[in-house]
């Protein structure tokens, strides 16, 4: 899944470790998850959304292995 992620902490212009808090999850989370090392579940990705007041689609993007 690609994301966005990384963009709209910097539009928000919060720290990796400011948006952890925030969601309450790791800061190596968040870095995992900006490297697409992680997917993360529906419930996460939710809660990104609704700290960036978007939409889930706004941030990440499926994109099937090919």
């Amino acid at each position: 899944m690609q994301n966005n992620l990384k963009v709209w902490r910097a539009k928000k212009a919060v720290t990796q470790e400011q948006l952890a808090d925030a969601i309450d999850v790791s800061r190596q989370t968040i870095g995992a998850i900006e490297r697409g090392q992680y997917d993360p579940s529906l419930e996460l990705a939710f809660e990104l959304a609704h700290y960036f007041e978007c939409d889930i689609e706004d941030i990440f993007e499926y994109a099937p292995d090919t």
